[in-house]
């Protein structure tokens, strides 16, 4: 069945060719939610930052909808749900087909591995000319399905973006017929959002703080393990958890078992996180995976030094004794040296924040990643027959 819609011959929208000259461009983003989570995040801005004299962009979600989808269209754009759990699969590529088709849609824009498999199906069903691909993590995804749907979608495909040059790297080494398609675009947040304060003169509590929701994939044990040893040589550390998730629980009891209750802090999910983020001194991470992390952005543009894992994109935003410390995942001995060499050299903290802060203006803003997206759907359509 799905390679019989595969092979179906494409259609060219319906409307008037005059009409089409001088309207803005329907674009279509489509992902697995709209409900929570950086993926998410960016949506939002796409929504927010799009130049609306060239760009007509709505929202389609594969699944559940939450508050990003209420901030989109609080930006004026359109966002749903097709609920492909209570229509079916096939359906689903069906409705959202007509739906590109009687939007006039020509660029749909799909976000990661499942959504992009069956939104390259309905722009095929619909006969839109550009599909282009964001894959947010690291490669396509952890099994062979993800790999083969990530490949056959990659076909009908005009370029996969991954959002670092580790991204891009993985996302050829699982599709190599796609090579020449894959390019990189970084992520970018909003850095007005964040004021930079400069860390002179830091007294009281050497204070880190980590921002992430609670799961394996963040390897907050090693953390633990890592402040565990920390306290032994800077006794008057703290560290601060911001986020939630299903591994609190086993987090918390760890952190008693270590005897940590009175130097660690869970506060769960916040609102005030760039706050919170002012009021700390470094910022750490012990994560095994990621692309490009809008935490660590966030950290960068409130001028915090960063101690982090050299994993994903990491090391293209923090910059080995510069802006920050690398260190390798899994090793809670390295994590622990990294923190007390941080804290015991506080006179660096303001120019590692400095430089952060430059370095996140520069290439990581929003207003860039959207625009670099937009110049991108413009040369696909300038090329396309």
């Amino acid at each position: 069945m799905t390679r019989e819609l595969l092979d179906t011959p494409t259609q060219k929208p319906r409307g008037d060719a005059s009409i089409a000259e001088t309207s803005p461009t329907g674009v279509c983003h489509i992902s697995m939610h709209l409900a929570t989570g950086g993926l998410e995040r960016l949506l939002v801005e796409f929504s927010r930052l799009h130049r609306s004299e060239k760009f007509h962009p709505q929202f389609v979600a594969l699944s559940d909808l939450g508050q990003p989808a209420a901030d989109i269209r609080s930006n004026g754009c359109e966002a749903n749900s097709l609920r492909f759990g209570e229509v079916g699969k096939l359906t689903m590529a069906r409705t959202l087909a007509r739906r590109l088709r009687d939007s006039q849609v020509q660029v749909v824009h799909t976000h990661n591995t499942f959504a992009h498999f069956y939104g390259t199906l309905a722009a095929r069903l619909a006969g839109v000319p550009i599909v282009i691909n964001t894959q947010h993590g690291r490669g396509c995804g952890p099994t062979w399905k993800h790999r083969w749907q990530f490949r056959i979608a990659n076909r009908w495909t005009q370029r996969v973006v991954a959002v670092s040059d580790d991204a891009a790297e993985l996302c050829r080494q699982e599709d190599p017929r796609s090579f020449g398609k894959i390019i990189r675009i970084w992520n970018g947040i909003d850095v007005t959002r964040f004021a930079f304060r400069e860390r002179l003169n830091v007294t009281g509590h050497p204070t880190a703080i980590s921002v992430a929701r609670l799961s394996s994939e963040k390897d907050f044990p090693t953390l633990l393990t890592a402040v565990a040893k920390v306290v032994r040589h800077v006794p008057d550390f703290r560290l601060r958890l911001v986020g939630d998730g299903p591994e609190r629980s086993r987090l918390q009891q760890q952190s008693q078992d270590l005897h940590l209750l009175d130097y660690v802090e869970f506060l769960g999910e916040r609102s005030d996180v760039p706050t919170l983020l002012e009021g700390a001194g470094f910022f750490v991470s012990s994560s095994l995976s990621e692309g490009i992390s809008l935490t660590l952005l966030e950290a960068s543009a409130v001028g915090l030094p960063i101690v982090t894992t050299a994993v994903g994109g990491n090391p293209e935003i923090v910059e080995e004794g510069q802006t920050g410390r690398l260190v390798p995942a899994s090793d809670p001995e390295a994590l622990a040296h990294a923190i007390i060499d941080m804290c015991l050299n506080r006179g660096q903290w303001s120019e590692m924040g400095r430089l952060g802060r430059d370095r996140v203006e520069r290439h990581f803003e929003i207003g860039r990643m959207v625009r670099d997206y937009e110049d991108l759907y413009e040369q696909l359509l300038l090329n396309t027959p």
